[in-house]
């Protein structure tokens, strides 16, 4: 059964520019990735750039087109470290990273990392957000950042997710769906959303 949580959209408009990335899921191969996984969130910043509806040539947009860049890139980069890391080793589905442009009053980015894990790594992983969710997310980073500090092999802190949100406004969604070739595994899907 699919379970969806927080700002998920489920659909896109189907006349819209989008950008997405495959990695093909040998484990080898999503390591070495996983160590350049910022040049693919400088690649998605630079491209989503060039969709921004500002004057380029006037110096005091220059500076908002950089904060723009360095949120896409930071969010981007989360968004595909977290899929990587988390990446079930013998799932052969493909880790994605991609973006929607939505129309709106401003123009918004929904940024996604797809990625599989297993059952019991999805509940645990439900059982976060349920937090992230029903908590301050204020509170909860100064939590996360004294539980990290107390247990250095913590294996989720959610600190990145918790940035996306206090730091640059990301409104963030999930959704998990089991893979009915693969029974035990699932696909979760995870959207950053942010008004550019």
């Amino acid at each position: 059964m699919n379970h969806t949580f927080g700002d998920f959209i489920q659909a896109f408009p189907p006349n819209h520019d989008s950008l997405e990335l495959s990695f093909t899921p040998t484990s080898e191969r999503i390591k070495n990735r996983w160590r350049n996984q910022r040049l693919s969130a400088h690649f998605m910043a630079d491209y989503i750039a060039n969709f921004l509806p500002l004057n380029k040539n006037k110096p005091e947009e220059e500076k908002r087109i950089k904060e723009i860049k360095g949120a896409v890139s930071y969010i981007a980069n989360e968004l595909l470290e977290n899929a990587m890391k988390f990446n079930l080793e013998t799932s052969s589905s493909k880790v994605k990273l991609g973006v929607h442009f939505l129309d709106a009053a401003e123009l918004i980015v929904a940024m996604f990392t797809k990625n599989s894990i297993d059952l019991n790594s999805a509940e645990k992983f439900q059982v976060f957000i349920q937090t992230l969710l029903a908590s301050d997310p204020e509170e909860l980073y100064i939590q996360q950042v004294e539980a990290s500090a107390e247990d250095e092999n913590a294996e989720m802190s959610g600190l990145g997710f918790l940035t996306m949100i206090n730091d640059y406004q990301a409104k963030l969604g999930w959704k998990f769906e089991p893979l009915p070739s693969a029974p035990g595994m699932i696909t979760v899907t995870t959207m950053a959303q942010v008004s550019v």
